[in-house]
């Protein structure tokens, strides 16, 4: 049987491989990335610092010594590591389990290479087992689950679940996503959405997966 801590620890020391001298490291958000960040630590001597998706993630590098800067100051970064709901064989992902999809999307978005690690439970045929966050700002909650409805999805609210954006999350069940960038375009365009985690126009480079096993990538 797979044992997914085992697959996470492999997929987060994998990940050190792209780490180099001197570079400002982006750093997403959960369990796998605590894990990368846990692993960092020992080489925090030999960056620059970090950039950081989360209010967590922020408090866990600081914990470990090591540096976390603001995307505005850093500019684009090299390297952005974090890890994912779900990915399918074209590295195309489902992120925002965590709540932190958003400053998740925007540091992918500012990185040149996009190193995502899981274990191997999170490999799936078809994008949508794993219910779909969408982030929305609070006035427009009930607008967008009618939207979203529409596009054939059950939505549904994660209540007591605030961003660190200071919004609301809508996690959409019973989706088969056949098109990930359409439905990331189609539900990107509804008026109140924040962002969808849907991470199909920006996927990811590498996919590091860890298994019983080891180590495979999707590139």
């Amino acid at each position: 049987m797979s044992d997914p801590q085992h697959g996470k620890r492999l997929a987060a020391a994998a990940a050190l491989e792209f780490v180099t001298e001197g570079m400002i490291v982006g750093v997403g958000t959960g369990s796998t990335v605590n894990l990368f960040i846990d692993a960092l630590a020992a080489r925090r001597d030999r960056i620059a610092g970090a950039v950081s998706s989360s209010e967590a993630s922020t408090a866990r590098l600081k914990a470990a010594g090591i540096e976390v800067l603001e995307l505005n100051r850093t500019g684009d970064l090299e390297l952005y590591v974090d890890g994912a709901d779900e990915t399918d064989e074209h590295r195309r992902l489902i992120k925002g389990g965590g709540a932190a999809l958003t400053r998740e999307k925007v540091v992918a978005a500012a990185s040149r290479k996009f190193v995502c690690i899981v274990d191997d439970s999170k490999l799936v045929d078809v994008l949508g087992r794993f219910p779909l966050p969408v982030e929305v700002i609070p006035m427009a909650r009930s607008y967008v689950a009618r939207q979203l409805t529409r596009l054939g999805g059950q939505p549904v609210w994660r209540e007591n679940v605030t961003t660190d954006n200071g919004n609301q999350i809508l996690d959409v069940h019973g989706l088969r996503i056949l098109d990930p960038p359409a439905l990331e375009t189609a539900i990107n365009g509804i008026a109140g959405v924040v962002t969808v985690g849907l991470f199909a126009h920006r996927r990811a480079d590498v996919v590091i997966i860890g298994g019983p096993t080891g180590i495979r990538r999707l590139e």
